[in-house]
Formats: C-alpha cells, sequence, structure tokens
C-alpha cells in the first residue's frame, strides 16, 4: 500500500520519525480545481502517520498559506522537520501574493507535538545575489529558493539547510545548484555558495543529504525540460537523481549517469531516502505520471536501496516489511 488521498493529489513530502510512529507531511491540493498544474496556488502541507511505512492515518493539516497579508501567503511548499532543543522545527518554502509568488523564500515553524504547528516570524533564509540568482524573468520565471533540507552537525553544534537555487551566472540551463546556510539558532542564517554545482541542470530540486555504507549521497530530482540541450539529448530524463562524496558537505560527484529512479516521461519524482533503525534505508517517491501520460498525485511504495562497492545507488524491487519498519529512528538526519 502507499499513501493516496480520495479527494486530493499529493506530490513532494518530507519523513520524520518519533518513537514507534513515522510521521510524513506532504504538499496537497483539492481535485476539485481540475487541473493539476493549478496545484502549487491551492497547496497546503498534509500530514499523515505510519508505523509500518505502508499503512497511513492521516492527521488535520500542519500548514496553509497564512491567511493575512505576509511573505508566505500565496503558498506554503516543500520543507523538512528535525527536533531541536526539545521541540520539532520545519523549515519550508514560501511565496506571496504581493510578488505574484515569484519569489521564493524559507520560514520556519515549530511544535511540540508534530501535530500543531506555529509560525515563527519570517522569512528566515532569502537568497544572496552575491552568490545566487534571484528574479531575473529574463532568465527564468521565479527565484529558486525552496525545498529546505534541514540537518544538525553534531560536530559543531550548527544547523545547515541545503536548498534548490539557482547560481547567479552561466547558461540558462547549466544555473541549477544545491544553495547551502548555516546557522546556530535557526533564526540568523548565513547564507553560503553553492553545496553542488553538477553540470546540465536548470534546476535541482528536494535534496536531501543521508550516509550510506560510509559514503554520502545527496539526492536531488530534474525535469527534462529544465536540462541542459546535451543533457536532454543524451540523458536518462526526468525523476530522482544522486550526488555522491566523502561527507555531508562534498565534495560531490556523479557515479555513471546518477540515476536513482528516472524515466523519459517522469513517472516519479522527488524521491527521498528514509532509513529505520535497523539500518536498512528505503526510498519512497511520489507517483507523477502514468503510462499515458496522465498525472497521477500518490506515493510510491516503499522499496530498498542498495549501494554499490563503486558508490553506486540502486533501488529495489523488495518493498518494505512490517519487521523492518517498526525499527525506528528520530529522523533522517546525517551524523556527520
Amino acid at each position: 500500500m502507499s499513501l493516496q488521498l480520495d479527494d486530493d493529489w499529493i506530490w513532494d513530502f518530507w519523513l520524520v520519525s518519533d518513537a514507534d510512529d513515522h510521521h510524513i507531511f506532504f504538499l496537497k491540493a483539492p481535485k476539485s480545481i481540475g487541473d493539476p498544474e493549478a496545484r502549487h496556488w491551492n497547496v497546503s502541507i498534509g500530514h499523515a502517520v505510519s508505523t509500518d511505512l505502508r499503512t497511513w492515518t492521516v492527521a488535520h493539516d500542519a500548514l496553509a498559506p497564512s491567511d493575512v497579508d505576509a511573505w508566505d501567503d500565496k503558498s506554503t511548499w516543500t520543507g523538512s522537520v528535525v527536533r531541536r532543543d526539545g521541540e520539532w522545527v520545519m523549515m519550508y518554502t514560501g511565496t506571496s501574493h504581493a510578488e505574484g509568488g515569484l519569489v521564493q523564500r524559507i520560514g520556519l515553524a515549530t511544535s511540540a507535538d508534530l501535530y500543531d504547528w506555529v509560525r515563527q516570524p519570517g522569512p528566515r533564509i532569502v537568497a544572496d545575489p552575491e552568490h545566487y540568482e534571484t528574479l531575473s524573468l529574463g532568465m527564468w520565471p521565479d527565484e529558486a529558493w525552496r525545498d529546505p533540507y534541514l540537518f544538525v552537525d553534531p560536530s559543531d553544534a550548527h544547523m545547515h539547510v541545503f536548498l534548490t537555487a539557482r547560481a547567479n551566472h552561466g547558461e540558462r540551463f547549466d544555473r541549477g545548484v544545491i544553495g547551502h546556510a548555516r546557522s546556530d539558532d535557526l533564526l540568523d542564517w548565513e547564507v553560503l555558495p553553492p553545496i553542488a554545482t553538477p553540470p546540465g541542470f536548470g534546476q535541482l530540486e528536494v535534496p536531501q543529504v543521508i550516509e550510506i555504507d560510509d559514503r554520502w549521497y545527496l539526492i536531488f530530482s530534474s525535469d527534462v525540460d529544465t536540462q541542459s540541450a546535451e543533457r536532454r539529448a543524451g540523458g536518462p530524463g526526468t525523476g530522482t537523481y544522486y550526488l555522491v562524496g566523502e561527507s555531508p558537505y562534498g565534495p560531490f560527484s556523479m557515479v555513471g549517469d546518477g540515476v536513482l529512479e528516472v524515466d523519459a516521461i517522469g513517472s516519479t519524482y522527488a524521491g527521498r531516502i528514509h532509513r529505520t533503525t535497523d539500518g536498512i534505508p528505503w526510498f519512497i517517491a511520489w507517483n507523477r505520471r502514468d503510462e499515458s501520460g496522465d498525472f497521477v498525485g500518490d506515493l510510491t511504495v516503499p522499496r530498498r536501496v542498495e549501494a554499490g562497492a563503486d558508490g553506486s545507488l540502486a533501488v529495489v524491487d523488495t518493498t518494505v516489511s512490517s519487521s523492518s519498519a517498526d525499527h525506528h529512528d528520530h529522523s533522517e538526519q546525517p551524523s556527520p
């Protein structure tokens, strides 16, 4: 089984575990709007809970766009959750009506129980033009600064965020980078140079960093329509890719074509790897297109991820079992 909603489409999501429960947060929009491409502007952040990664109990929504004039009153998009100083912290993406949804920023919400969330004053992280492209309508139709992946580095107690961004130089379809910011208090953030700049991508979406078998993997997704002409002509297509490095901060390189789950039509997208405490990493993505090319909007079943001796990753067909999924950790965070 996977997470499917009768009345809503699901797309990007993020996971965190607490004791015996896996919590999944996901973008959702009502199917009643008709056009799935309109989902981005009819969005809320949903929430569901499972003990086995297969059967989910849907809870009330975690966040929705602000109902007063604010930096996030048009959309609340992809984020991540960690536990920090006795509370749960969510970093998420927001846009505003005042800017027509064109400028993306990162905000902060907190919770005592993962169910009820309180927005904190924001935004907390904005794109720095020293390193990153800001709104330039002649280049791209928006300012890319979204999908924050938040983690704690225990070696220095700093919080780090990796996020979807674009460099402020280069060819249009070569500007996609993984942005980087750092903080020691979650309120004030230092925006740093990009952590990864693989060639041929205009956007690298929904990043995640995770350690598997003593290597660090930087997971991201890409749509073929935002790739360079060379990559579109010779590349594998749309879906979830990865880079590999020796630390959570790289340097990162691509093994082979870097495919985790990619095909010509983008059947799935924005995959995540979620490790249970028995050490098994599980891959979940959202179902994007069926064989006819129609939009789907639900989640895949979890499948195992295996690492090769050369650093390659592969998703295998083995699906999650109750005995494996009953082992839990507190998050999908790296432990540098």
